[in-house]
């Protein structure tokens, strides 16, 4: 494998790094990515690294590549084999490495596949990404002789989470690893849960033939509603093709979405820690903002993108963090990143210590309409823009409220409407949300009004 590569630019994304096998990703490139990663971490006084693969067919041999580029840098290798992503996570602590690899494509189609990299306890992401980028063109990699050693972390990991079990009343639950890297985890750990459980889709299958493994489209998510209503269960959880995001069905087939079920893991924080901050991204309603504040504590809206919550949970101290696309982040008795299955733990933990369904908390929420999450094209170069422009028009204009941390967020009496630019993506991406049919189709026109005063036409709401 050569000494330098330059990387095809759309696997570099703002969070980690992701494409598609055989046409913009390859073994070569991988081994050369790990080669630049690997020379940056020994840069900052490095040695040790743990690295993870999901099942992905093509996700092995990706592994490989990983594992010789990064002994090429002297690097110590600790390799913990198939699984999710926060699996790995959990090992770096475990084995007190200085940064982790995963070789994973997340929830993307199957023949994507891609890298997600922590770097001495933090989010890799952003600057770093092209960072590293830029090393591996230029070849300007640390060279040495490392080492590998390989261990079997997966009952150590399912004893770490049950240790974080407190559950009193037996429930029924159904569950969909969706064929993802979360299956054989999660026959693991219902063999340890109390109650009764019925799994489906527990194979690990990198082709995923049941359905897409992401729990945040409501589609990917009716073969548990079916297996919730046909079994009679309490609810439903599902995980994604890596095990960092997390579905929640109730036991009427409902939904959860990610600011829902951060509201309900928030209530057993905030009741051992009450007065203390809880994260969301920008893209949660306001129901969230007023049940953190019934509940004592403390709501704070931050950036879209797990790596941006991750870091903001760093900074504040904050116990608890989560997003609309169900990332969700325990600091508090945990370790900060993004668990999918130590979220389902402490979500049953949560439900069979209290008197309520799962059902009866939903219905509790206060009531808000609001429309699905809305994503339009507009063109790389000019979607930064876009956002600019309607901030300065707002600027000044009586009776709204404009958090422009991530994009605009535009509140009012009755509710609020949203406009931000994808990290990811030519897309522009809004959201809004009122108490009423009547304020909904109001902040509908004025979202449709900013986006046509900058020559976008807006979308079908």
């Amino acid at each position: 494998m050569s000494a330098s590569r330059e990387l095809h630019p759309t696997i570099l994304r703002e969070y980690d790094i992701r494409g598609i096998v055989g046409d913009t990703l390859s073994p070569e490139d991988v081994h050369a990515i790990a080669r630049a990663f690997g020379s940056m971490l020994s840069d900052a006084g490095g040695s040790r690294i743990a690295i993870g693969y999901d099942g992905r067919v093509h996700s092995p041999e990706l592994e490989v590549a990983a594992v010789l580029g990064l002994k090429a840098c002297g690097l110590s290798v600790v390799r913990v084999g198939r699984g999710p992503s926060p699996m790995l996570y959990f090992a770096s602590y475990h084995f007190e490495a200085d940064a982790a690899m995963m070789i994973t494509g997340s929830h993307n189609p199957p023949d994507y596949n891609g890298i997600k990299i922590t770097f001495q306890g933090e989010a890799f992401f952003g600057d770093d990404i092209q960072a590293l980028g830029r090393r591996a063109k230029a070849g300007d990699f640390v060279d040495g002789k490392g080492s590998e050693e390989t261990h079997d972390i997966r009952n150590t990991y399912v004893a770490r989470m049950m240790a974080d079990y407190e559950g009193a009343c037996e429930l029924k639950v159904a569950w969909d690893p969706g064929n993802g890297a979360a299956g054989e985890i999660t026959e693991m750990l219902i063999r340890e849960l109390p109650g009764e459980h019925v799994v489906i889709n527990s194979e690990i299958d990198g082709t995923f033939p049941n359905h897409h493994p992401d729990p945040t489209v409501e589609a990917n998510l009716e073969q548990l509603k079916a297996v919730v209503a046909s079994e009679r269960c309490d609810l439903g959880i599902g995980f994604d093709g890596d095990g960092d995001r997390i579905g929640v069905i109730d036991g009427q087939g409902r939904v959860l979405w990610g600011d829902q079920i951060l509201v309900i893991l928030a209530r057993v924080v905030l009741a051992d820690q009450p007065g203390a901050t809880i994260i969301a991204d920008v893209k949660a309603s306001q129901s969230f903002q007023d049940e953190i504040n019934r509940l004592g504590g403390k709501p704070l809206l931050w950036k879209t993108g797990h790596s941006n919550l991750k870091q903001k949970l760093a900074e504040t101290g904050a116990p608890l963090a989560g997003e609309m696309s169900a990332h969700i982040f325990f600091k508090h008795r945990y370790y900060g990143y993004d668990d999918a299955l130590y979220s389902a733990i402490r979500l049953l933990s949560a439900l069979s210590s209290g008197d309520e369904s799962l059902a009866e908390i939903r219905d509790s929420l206060p009531p808000y309409l609001n429309t699905p999450e809305l994503r339009f094209d507009c063109a790389e170069t000019r979607k930064f823009q876009v956002i600019e422009e309607v901030r300065e028009r707002l600027r000044g204009e009586p009776d709204i409220t404009v958090n422009d941390i991530d994009g605009v967020r535009v509140e009012m009496e009755d509710g609020w409407w949203l406009l931000r630019a994808s990290n990811t993506q030519a897309v522009l991406v809004a959201r809004c949300e009122s108490t009423t049919e009547e304020g909904l189709g109001r902040l509908k026109d004025d979202l449709a009004r900013q986006l046509r005063e900058s020559g976008i036409e807006p979308p079908e709401m």
